[in-house]
């Protein structure tokens, strides 16, 4: 019998630290959004909707280049598509620095375009590495590890570009007001849009550096094309990765958790702007709705799979979507809170001012923390040399997080900021039809 995981513990503490790291980045790179959506809107004079083509740009890469990527894997392997991913990835980063030159939006769309297409590469690789790379059953366990990686390198991102690129955000606001002469308007927003070089420059540097190292790591590479004796039996009648009712379902509900995640952490700085908290305290709210999913995470590292098992994990999220999107909608916004919290840049104590309504959808991060590590394992189990594949079919699905907060900031700009969070309840409710019962139909002969 084949076996295409690696089980001994040995084998597999190099690989998932040095994937840890990569996920750390993941997250550092993903997050930047929450600053950058405030950002560019000023910077680029944009509105809600407008601004969130930054979600749709970096978010629908994913969508386009899943599936070259996953050919890209075929010829490289996992551990040779890591590097290419991570190049990539500075390469874009390198197309801000024009783009903060110019001033032009399409420009840093473009660079979030790139590096979405290198991030694209290496979660194709690196999530199914990491489900593969260990006991299947302690899955959801280990992606919870990398997913407590990239949540705290996003609870750092946004704070520190923010502290860069946002630092007198009020002072700007106040000037831009008074800037009645286009050219004096022009040259403050200019100045503005020069500040985000030098992060870019250095990210770029550190991109490049990693690639070098995950090329020199002795990493090993899995097997995914050779397949176990149950697997082989799940796959007996099986020519297509569309007869995996698990996964085409798994696919489907991974798009709308990916939509309301981005929701969550990338709509809440505007949120609490929207509502009148100054950027002194909203720079922070990104940082709270991912402490809230390494919480998640930690508790599912300790839980999963000895307590509960990872469909069931599944289930509590979705419920506890629902309550918290429905509990943001209906709060009344004046209701504002006074949080103690520490500057994950500086380490100083800071007091948050933040709405009671802006803190449900921060709390959405526990409710968000172990979709994504559960519907993983769930929907690529028994696909054997589909994985790689159905891995890239996975990756596609991350568009969500391109249509659902453009979506979101339609729906803003037609309505309100707080009305346009209906869109997450229907999409909770699928996440909990997929937790249910979606993950456990193994034929489409069943399922009618």
């Amino acid at each position: 019998m084949q076996n295409s995981g690696i089980t001994k513990r040995s084998d597999y503490i190099l690989p998932i630290t040095v994937i840890g790291i990569l996920f750390f980045i993941f997250g550092f790179v993903t997050w930047l959004n929450g600053i950058l959506i405030p950002f560019l809107r000023t910077a680029c004079e944009l509105n809600d909707f407008e601004a969130y083509f930054v979600t749709f740009a970096f978010y629908i890469s994913y969508f386009v280049m899943a599936l070259p990527s996953s050919q890209v894997l075929k010829f490289t392997g996992f551990r040779n598509g890591m590097t290419v991913g991570l190049w990539i990835m500075a390469l874009g980063a390198t197309v801000f620095i024009p783009a903060a030159l110019t001033r032009s939006f399409a420009l840093f769309l473009t660079g979030l375009f790139v590096q979405g297409t290198g991030l694209a590469i290496l979660q194709t690789a690196s999530n199914p590495y990491i489900t593969i790379l260990g006991p299947r059953e302690s899955a959801a366990q280990r992606i919870s590890i990398m997913g407590i990686a990239n949540k705290v390198a996003g609870m750092i991102a946004p704070v520190l570009l923010a502290s860069i690129v946002l630092k007198d955000a009020h002072a700007l606001e106040v000037q831009l007001k008074e800037a009645t002469d286009p050219v004096v308007r022009a040259q403050i927003l200019d100045a503005m849009a020069h500040r985000v070089i030098e992060p870019y420059i250095f990210m770029a540097v550190i991109l490049l550096a990693l690639g070098f190292m995950v090329r020199i790591a002795h990493l090993p590479e899995v097997d995914t094309e050779a397949e176990d004796e149950s697997t082989t039996a799940a796959n007996v009648g099986k020519n297509s990765v569309f007869a995996f009712p698990n996964l085409v379902l798994g696919v489907i509900a991974l798009f709308f958790y990916v939509g309301v995640e981005v929701i969550a952490g990338d709509s809440i700085i505007r949120y609490g702007q929207s509502l009148g908290i100054s950027m002194t305290s909203a720079k922070y709210f990104t940082s709270l709705t991912l402490l809230g999913m390494v919480i998640g995470y930690l508790s599912g590292i300790v839980l999963i799979p000895k307590v509960i098992q990872q469909s069931t994990a599944l289930k509590i999220c979705a419920a506890l979507g629902i309550v918290f999107s429905l509990a943001a909608i209906l709060t009344p916004s004046h209701i504002v809170l006074t949080l103690p919290f520490r500057d994950l840049v500086t380490f100083q104590a800071v007091e948050l001012t933040i709405p009671l309504t802006v803190l449900f959808i921060a709390l959405l991060g526990i409710a968000n923390s172990l979709v994504w590590p559960a519907i993983w394992p769930l929907a690529i189990n028994g696909l054997g040399r589909y994985t790689k594949t159905a891995s890239a079919m996975l990756i596609m699905a991350i568009a969500g997080g391109a249509l659902l907060p453009l979506t979101y900031g339609k729906i803003a700009v037609l309505t309100s900021t707080q009305k346009a969070y209906w869109i997450l309840v229907p999409s909770y409710f699928i996440i909990l039809a997929y937790s249910v019962w979606g993950y456990k139909i193994t034929s489409w002969k069943k399922a009618n």
